[in-house]
């Protein structure tokens, strides 16, 4: 399936599949009707993280060049982080060189402002650390605004400046790369929901990177991810629950914080901070989430098989091959699916 290589002028005009597990049908629509696929009632809850320039070009002791990529915040100024060698997005992911060896100690500089430290490597891959920035607070900030960039593939058509990468209502920048089901819920529809009675809530989830160019490391995605729910979602989830009316989480992102939350708690989703490393699959069996809003992922993608808790392998199967055939497009900027009955 061919990739979208930049965001789209009118997010309302893309494509997308209405894919309703029960019938087993698929159905042709665009972003704008999702009002009328959605009823009265219904809970649309989205991921409200913004999308942090983690995206880091620097240098060791001994001068050799280093990105480092951003995963997670650990705590303040500690971040889980991913190696590459020398270059950039313009190369495949899986085409870029090792990085310099770094272990416990060994000191990344990307510029007279920021600089960062090894702490911890990881056992499933060298190229997987944890740092600590020598910056805290403010001055740490401003230096990662400064010489960070959102992380990109090499099928994106151009350069990306960070607002290329956020949606419409992000707010603390804990994401790695772009909760990119969200993309295109411009306010102008968010509002015709809520006109229409669907009811719009938000969590935060700290969105980690989709790609490792290392088939080993991409088999442990995702990694770990920190959420933030709040007692009104919480409660918007109970509401809509006691009614009889469906909870469609935008992205897998929300579906983690949700589920992930809920299993922690016995099946019950409470309010507040956690850690989830729970792994959707086809044997996973939701207990909050009804239907999924989703962008079109390759099958190959480890996101397919996510997307088999909530439907047949074999309806995605035929939902992929028609999508690939009508010519919808893939990835962060691309068109979406609506896995809901």
């Amino acid at each position: 399936m061919s990739p979208a290589t930049w965001p789209r002028e009118n997010p309302l005009e893309e494509r997308l599949l209405h894919v309703d597990p029960r019938a087993g049908r698929l159905r042709d629509a665009r972003i704008a009707d999702l009002p009328a696929l959605l009823e009265p009632g219904d809970l649309l809850v989205v991921n409200d993280g913004a999308t942090m320039p983690a995206s880091l070009h620097g240098a060791t002791e001994r001068g050799a060049a280093v990105e480092v990529r951003l995963i997670g915040e650990l705590s303040e100024g500690r971040y889980s982080a991913l190696l590459f060698g020398a270059g950039d997005w313009h190369t495949r992911t899986e085409d870029r060189p090792a990085p310099p060896a770094l272990g416990p100690g060994d000191a990344v500089t990307f510029g007279e402002d920021l600089s960062a430290t090894v702490e911890r490597v990881s056992p499933a891959s060298p190229r997987l650390v944890e740092i600590a920035f020598h910056e805290r607070g403010a001055p740490l900030w401003s230096a990662l605004y400064r010489r960070g960039r959102p992380i990109q593939y090499a099928y994106v058509a151009g350069p990306l400046e960070i607002w290329h990468a956020q949606t419409r209502y992000a707010s603390r920048p804990l994401c790695a790369e772009l909760p990119s089901a969200g993309r295109p819920l411009v306010w102008g529809l968010l509002l015709e929901l809520i006109r229409r009675g669907v009811r719009v809530a938000s969590l935060t989830h700290a969105a980690g990177i989709s790609s490792t160019g290392e088939p080993a490391l991409d088999a442990l995605l995702p990694l770990p991810e920190r959420f933030d729910i709040p007692e009104e979602t919480v409660a918007a989830v109970r509401e809509a629950k006691a009614r009889g009316r469906r909870v469609i989480a935008v992205g897998t992102t929300v579906t983690r914080a949700l589920e992930g939350c809920a299993a922690q708690h016995g099946g019950e989703l409470r309010a507040g901070a956690g850690v989830t490393d729970l792994m959707l699959h086809p044997g996973f069996r939701p207990r909050v989430v009804d239907g999924l809003l989703t962008g079109v992922h390759d099958p190959t993608e480890s996101h397919f098989r996510l997307l088999e808790a909530f439907a047949p392998a074999s309806l995605l199967h035929r939902a992929n091959s028609y999508a690939e055939e009508a010519g919808y497009l893939c990835h962060e900027f691309g068109d979406s699916y609506l896995v809901l009955s």
